[in-house]
C-alpha cells in the first residue's frame, strides 16, 4: 500500500510536537517520526485528501503554529522504520529504558525493557525521565508503592527493581493496562499489581510512596485521594505539568493537604516534584 508522508513543521517544537501528534492521529495517521523541525506523519494514500489537510491545519491551538507539506511515498516496512528511529533512553548512566529490539546496555544498574505499543511512559518525554531521575536517589527497599496513571508501567517496574515490596499500578486506559501487564512480565516483576481504573480504584491500604505522572487537572482533582492513602512521612512524586503557574497551583493544593515540597526537577519547561507528608 502506498502512503502519504506529511512533513509537519511545528513551533514551538518543545511543547507543540506532542500536541500536534495527538491532534493529527485523530485524522487516521498511523505512524510518526519526530525530527529537528517537528515530525513526519504517515497515512494510507486512499485516506488522504486536500480537504483532510485543511481540517488538520484548522487546529484549535492558537499558541502554536503548524505547517505541513505532503508527498507520496512507496510502501514502507513500518516495523523496520520505527525501530530505526526509536532510541533507548539512558538516565544518568544508572537507568536505561529500552525496547525489546535494542541490545542490552552493559554496566547499567537498572535495565528496563519496555514495549511501548500505544501507552505513555517510555522515558522519552521529559515528565517521565525527570520523575525517574528523582526516583533514582530514593530508597524503595521494603516500600509499598502506588503508581497512578501508570501507562507502560515503567515507574512501577523501576520501583520494584529498586527494592519495593509491591507496587499497585493503576491506569484507566485498556491499552495501557494490557501493556503494563506485559511489561511487568517481561521485566520479571510479579509484585506489580496492575489495575484498570482511576483514583476511585485505589485499594484500601496505605502507601510509603505514591507516583503520579498524569496532568495538572487530574492531579489537582485527585490529590486529596492520594494524600489520604499516603502514610505519615510518606513521599509523593508528581509530574505531568509545566513549570511556572501550573507548578504553583500544584504546590498550593499540596500545602493545603499537608504536603511539603522537598525538591523538584525541571526539563524543557516540564516539572517533576517530590513532596513529603507532614
Amino acid at each position: 500500500m502506498d502512503y502519504i508522508e506529511l512533513n509537519c513543521k511545528v513551533s514551538p517544537i518543545s511543547e507543540g510536537n506532542d500536541i500536534f501528534i495527538a491532534w493529527i492521529s485523530e485524522f487516521g495517521f498511523e505512524s510518526f517520526v519526530e525530527n529537528e523541525t517537528g515530525f513526519l506523519a504517515y497515512i494510507p494514500s486512499n485516506l488522504y485528501s486536500d480537504e483532510l489537510l485543511l481540517n488538520i491545519l484548522n487546529h484549535p491551538f492558537s499558541n502554536f503554529t503548524l505547517k505541513c507539506e505532503a508527498k507520496s511515498i512507496e510502501s514502507i516496512n513500518w516495523n523496520a522504520e520505527w525501530e530505526k528511529n526509536y532510541p533507548f533512553v539512558n538516565i544518568d548512566n544508572l537507568c536505561v529504558v529500552r525496547a525489546p529490539f535494542h541490545e542490552a546496555i552493559p554496566d547499567v544498574k537498572f535495565d528496563l525493557i519496555i514495549e511501548p505499543k500505544m501507552s505513555f511512559g517510555t522515558a522519552h518525554h521529559e515528565t517521565t525521565s525527570s520523575i525517574i531521575r528523582l526516583m533514582l536517589t530514593m530508597d524503595f527497599n521494603g516500600k509499598k508503592v502506588l503508581d497512578m496513571g501508570s501507562g507502560t508501567g515503567v515507574l512501577a517496574i523501576l520501583s520494584l527493581k529498586m527494592g519495593a515490596d509491591e507496587c499497585i499500578a493503576i491506569d484507566n486506559d485498556e491499552w495501557a493496562y494490557s501493556n503494563n501487564i506485559e511489561n511487568a512480565e517481561r521485566n520479571n516483576t510479579p509484585n506489580c499489581k496492575v489495575v484498570l481504573g482511576d483514583a476511585n480504584n485505589i485499594p484500601d491500604i496505605n502507601f510509603d510512596v505514591i507516583l503520579a505522572n498524569i496532568n495538572r487537572n487530574i492531579l489537582l482533582r485527585d490529590m486529596e485521594l492520594y494524600v489520604n492513602k499516603l502514610k505519615p512521612k510518606g513521599l509523593i512524586l508528581f509530574s505531568g505539568f509545566y513549570a511556572g503557574e501550573d507548578f504553583e497551583m500544584i504546590i498550593k493544593k499540596a500545602n493545603l493537604l499537608g504536603l511539603n515540597l522537598n525538591r523538584f526537577e525541571e526539563s524543557n519547561k516540564w516539572t517533576a516534584a517530590e513532596f513529603g507528608k507532614v
